[in-house]
Parts: structure tokens; sequence; C-alpha cells
């Protein structure tokens, strides 16, 4: 790696572990520095899903008393992660760059558009939200088959990709009845640990991972994460919005470009 790599990387690495630790979006910043610096999409997506894992389990670790009301629920939903994220990661291993490439720009599009919304779809959920769901739902139930299948099929997407599943989760798990939003963001962190520790296993056995890059990221995002943390509470959220779907928006509009040349 050359210097500009190193800067690219630990830039594109800082800037996701900080904006992921105050608002979400990181991957808008990490997953284009590695293409920046040569990497292959395939690489360079597996490889991004390994730098921002360890955050996944320390937000996880995080929420463990809210979780602990969720014992029974926990298996299933986070057997519908498990399964969904080995089958995407495993669809991006059998895309090839090629497709993977081809699908760039509109997955960044569909993820910066869910992040452009994702205030108007919260408000949204909470109107149409009927008490009665979480009712029937219950602190220790195990959910509903639909609640399942969605669940199941987020964790495709994620697996896939990553970008914007967050969202998904969250609007995914208010819908089926959980209105205290600790709880949703608890039980998106644990089942987003899930769904990105099985695709990082996948994605070492396949042997996809740039280990060099992906340890300069690793140590980037940390930083940035402990960093944005810090300043969370300095920066106002809307800007910092403006800030993640800019350069979503940027990005789309670039790789649509770059596809269509």
């Amino acid at each position: 790696m050359t210097p500009v790599d190193l800067l690219l990387i630990g830039a594109g690495g800082f800037a996701a572990g900080a904006v992921n630790a105050i608002a979400g979006g990181g991957t808008f910043f990490s997953f284009p520095a590695l293409l920046a610096v040569g990497l292959s999409p395939v690489v360079a997506n597996a490889s991004n899903s390994v730098a921002l894992w360890p955050a996944s389990l320390s937000g996880a670790w995080a929420y463990r008393r809210e979780l602990a009301h969720y014992r029974r629920y926990l298996l299933p939903m986070g057997a519908a992660s498990l399964l969904g994220g080995v089958a995407g990661g495993l669809l991006l291993l059998a895309a090839g760059d090629a497709r993977f490439s081809a699908l760039i720009p509109w997955l960044l599009a569909f993820a910066t558009g869910l992040f452009a919304v994702s205030p108007q779809l919260s408000a949204v959920l909470k109107r149409l939200r009927a008490p009665a769901a979480a009712a029937s739902l219950g602190v220790h139930g195990a959910g509903s088959p639909a609640g399942w299948l969605v669940q199941l099929l987020v964790s495709v997407y994620g697996g896939f990709f990553g970008a914007g599943m967050g969202i998904l989760m969250m609007a995914s798990l208010a819908i089926g009845g959980h209105e205290e939003v600790q709880h949703i963001n608890a039980l998106k962190n644990i089942f987003s640990a899930v769904i990105y520790s099985v695709t990082v296993v996948t994605f070492m056995v396949a042997g996809a991972v740039s280990w060099p890059q992906t340890g300069v990221m690793l140590l980037a995002a940390s930083a940035g994460g402990y960093g944005g943390a810090r300043m969370a509470r300095k920066i106002e959220g809307p800007w910092l919005r403006r800030l993640v779907i800019a350069v979503g928006s940027a990005l789309t509009a670039y790789y649509f470009y770059k596809t269509s040349g």
C-alpha cells in the first residue's frame, strides 16, 4: 500500500466509525475508500464487513440489559438473522465482481434514499402501529411467522451489502409491534451483530478478505467510533444526516456514471 492508500483507507474507516457511532451510514465512507485503493468490489465489500464487525459486537454488548427481556424471542429471530446473513454472503460471492459492480449504484441509491426518508418512515410507523400488535407479540414471545420472514429478508440484504440494513431492520421491528425505541435499537444491534459475524466467517473461509487494508480500516474505524461517541453530543443530528445523504448521493451519481461508461 502506498501512503495515499493508507490515508484513504484510514480516513474512510475513521469517518465510518464516527458516523456509525452518531447516526449510522458509515458504509458510505468506508466501502468507496476500499474501492478507491484498487480492491475489487466483492473483496472491498467483504473487507468492509470485517473492518466494521467489532463495532457491531460492542453495540450489542452495550444493550445486554434490554436484551435480557427478549430471551425466547432472540432464538428464532437470531436464527433468521444467521440464515439470512449466510445466504447474503454466499450470494455476494456467487455474484462475482462484474454483476456486483453493476448493482453498486442501485444499492447505494436504495440505501441513500432509505436513509433520507428514515425520519418520515419512523413517523408513519408510529401512526400506523397498533397497540394490540405489541400486546400480541409480548416481551417474551417468539414473534410471528411474517416477522421471522421479514427478518430473514433483511438479513439477506445485510449479508449481501449492508448499507441501510439497520434502518430496514428498525422499520421491520417497529411494524412487528415493538414501540420502545431503545428496545428496537437493542434488538437491531444484536441481530446486526449476528449477521455481521456469520458473513465475516463466510468471507474469511472463502478467502475474500484483503487483510492489509482491512487491518488498517479496522483500527481507524475503532478510533473513529470512540471519537464519534465523544462528539455525538456536540454535532447536531440534522447536519450530520445532510452530510451522509450528500455523500451517498454523490457516490450514487458517480457509480451510475462509471457503470454507464
